[in-house]
């Protein structure tokens, strides 16, 4: 028999707590708020709910107004994936930037304060960190926000950043379960398979996986990928064998467990995202992320009935989804006895060194570290007049999106006032050399090694003009070249400071 619970029987209300949806405004709409009350459980914040911290602040205030334990989510990777800062670019660099520094006392410092902006605007779940192990350097949807390409570097790394996050009372989640670094698709866009057999899986792909589990981690996100190896008919996010038998079993993760967003093609494409949203449930998955695209009530309300629909006709086990609901509350509970005390603001047993203290400008600091500096034969004279800035300009990833800005043209400007730009797409330089006229020339790029006309308009561009500054903002594979190469190993706001600092000769 069914109960009722504040007026929606209990199987609705378990059938909306395992959602976590997004929605469209700055605002909490009438809609969703009615929805919280009736259950719904968990919110997805993006960068198109989001103006300043204060005007986020007052969002998760109007959120638990309705229900103080609502979990507020949101995907702020730092780096190149930001939503706090999706107008201005991360004041934090990326998983890339800090694996390449190494100092996984740096990386903590970075998430802890990451955390602490979080939980100062009424943030309790952080979609983050990316524990993927780079192993393709052609991804073309991980790349920078992988700590690199070795399975031990990302482990310490996943753990000081999970350590750093939840020190201050933010759940991380780590993603995107069981690995998405070996993959040439962007699941965003079709499903990516990985073919590598099960001693290759648990030697790289699992490492990080397997530390975060041991470190605490409060959720894993799943990812919409096939591992044959596993499972060779369904994508992890839809695999009993992924989800229950090695998460749940094997590693022994009792946290929750979330999918990446069910509006993915990976998914959506194949499955649906109703019928993808009950498959997920029933393999293991305890929360559904939707709201990257798909954001309002109707979605909300078919999700709901497609649960509540499959439990009453036998395909979905009412415990599952009963457990499902069960591990989402306990989480809430956990972020809500953070807040009540004021979160945490120490992590036991961790050196904090000079610079990392609370309150110190720690992203800087970190993206000044990450900077790789290459001269080349000829000796390179600091920059003292405005420059053009040629930023060769790739299409940006869904997960990153092509609203934030890049590049270190503003920074530059900060620096040497009346520095012009241009972005450019294709490989002839004929209009960088016309726009920059006798000025200087500092040619950006992002991933010059995956996009072979980058590569093309750097080496026509250098041959051209000896003196130009290059400058990767992605993944430094491809050979230096330049007067000046400056890899900052990420795309972040201060990244771009950082190279900006050592074209002038001002980096410290």
């Amino acid at each position: 028999m069914t109960t009722l619970v504040h007026g929606t029987d209990t199987l609705t209300r378990d059938a909306l707590t395992v959602l976590q949806p997004g929605f469209v405004g700055t605002t909490a709409p009438d809609w969703l708020l009615r929805r919280i009350g009736e259950g719904l459980s968990s919110v997805g914040l993006f960068g198109r709910n989001i103006v300043s911290p204060e005007q986020l602040t007052a969002l998760t205030a109007q959120l638990r107004a309705e229900r103080d334990d609502v979990l507020v989510a949101i995907d702020e990777e730092g780096g190149d994936v930001t939503r706090l800062e999706v107008k201005q670019g991360s004041s934090f660099p990326g998983n890339y930037a800090l694996g390449s520094v190494d100092d996984v006392e740096l990386t903590r410092a970075v998430a802890r304060e990451l955390g602490r902006r979080l939980a100062r605007c009424g943030v309790d779940l952080n979609w983050a960190p990316s524990a993927d192990v780079n192993s393709n350097a052609e991804n073309p949807v991980i790349g920078v926000r992988s700590f690199g390409p070795d399975p031990d570097l990302v482990a310490r790394h996943t753990v000081a950043y999970v350590d750093g996050l939840q020190g201050v009372g933010v759940a991380a989640c780590t993603k995107h379960f069981p690995g998405h670094g070996d993959t040439n698709v962007d699941s965003h866009d079709a499903l990516p398979r990985i073919d590598v057999d099960l001693a290759t899986l648990h030697a790289r792909e699992l490492v990080p996986f397997r530390a975060a589990v041991a470190a605490g981690t409060k959720a894993v996100m799943s990812a919409h990928i096939l591992l044959s190896a596993l499972d060779p008919h369904r994508p992890a996010t839809l695999s009993p064998q992924i989800l229950t038998g090695l998460l749940r079993q094997e590693l022994g993760f009792e946290g929750l467990i979330v999918t990446d967003g069910m509006e993915m093609q990976a998914v959506a494409a194949t499955y649906g995202i109703e019928r993808g949203s009950v498959l997920a449930i029933a393999a293991g998955a305890d929360a559904i992320c939707v709201g990257g695209g798909l954001c309002d009530e109707g979605t909300v309300l078919r999700l709901r009935d497609a649960l509540v629909n499959a439990v009453r006709t036998g395909e979905l086990p009412e415990e599952r989804l009963a457990d499902a609901a069960a591990r989402v509350r306990a989480l809430a509970a956990w972020t809500q006895s953070h807040r009540a005390r004021g979160g945490a603001e120490t992590v036991p047993g961790a050196a904090v060194q000079e610079g990392t203290a609370p309150g110190a400008d720690i992203g800087l600091v970190a993206a000044r570290r990450a900077l790789t500096v290459t001269r080349g034969e000829r000796p390179y004279t600091p920059m003292t007049s405005a420059p053009y800035v040629a930023s060769f300009t790739p299409v940006a990833n869904f997960a990153v999106g092509d609203e934030t800005p890049w590049g270190i043209a503003a920074e530059l400007g900060r620096l040497l006032p009346g520095t012009e730009t241009g972005s450019y797409a294709d490989s002839s330089v004929d209009a960088v050399l016309a726009a920059a006229g006798d000025r200087r020339i500092v040619a950006v790029v992002r991933d010059a090694h995956r996009h072979p006309w980058m590569t093309e308009a750097l080496d026509s561009l250098v041959a051209a003009r000896p003196d130009t500054v290059v400058v990767e903002m992605g993944l430094n594979e491809a050979e230096p070249r330049g007067a000046l190469h400056i890899a900052t190993h990420g795309a972040a706001r201060v990244c771009g400071r950082a190279a900006a600092e050592a074209v002038v000769g001002t980096a410290s």
